[in-house]
């Protein structure tokens, strides 16, 4: 199946019961090779197809800068772009999940390299899309 881009369909359901507070919990952006079967049906954070290499933690990067915004009819959260300095390794696509509530997915993005981006002893950056209500990350409408 590979990686399959979009909000985790166990997020949907757990904000309706109250489980994410993306405010105030860890929210946490972990990178992950072509061959990882991350999706929509992902629950929980895996290491199963984890990228690794140097400077690269299992578990990847807690997120910083949480906005959280309503725009009409839409409410969106924005992140500060997550960066890996000094690192060599190759990510397909990335898992956002929240380490405060048991390792709970929220999203899975693709970026949209079969292959994977390869970053050799340089810098290696998740950059969010525009915090507007067509284009963030995660929306609500």
């Amino acid at each position: 199946m590979g990686i399959v881009a979009g909000m985790t369909d166990s997020f949907k359901n757990e904000l309706l019961s109250g489980t994410h507070n993306l405010s105030s919990d860890t929210i946490k952006v972990a990178l992950y090779l072509d061959t990882s079967d991350i999706g929509p049906s992902t629950t929980v954070y895996t290491t199963s197809g984890e990228t690794s290499g140097t400077n690269y933690i299992a578990g990847g990067n807690t997120l910083s800068g949480v906005a959280i915004t309503k725009d009409g009819g839409t409410s969106y959260v924005d992140f500060t772009d997550s960066d890996w300095s000094s690192a060599s390794f190759t990510a397909a696509g990335a898992l956002i999940y929240n380490s405060s509530q048991s390792n709970k997915s929220i999203a899975v993005l693709d970026f949209g390299v079969r292959e994977g981006i390869t970053v050799s002893a340089g810098t290696f950056t998740v950059t969010f899309p525009s915090a507007t209500a067509d284009d963030a990350i995660i929306r609500i409408s």
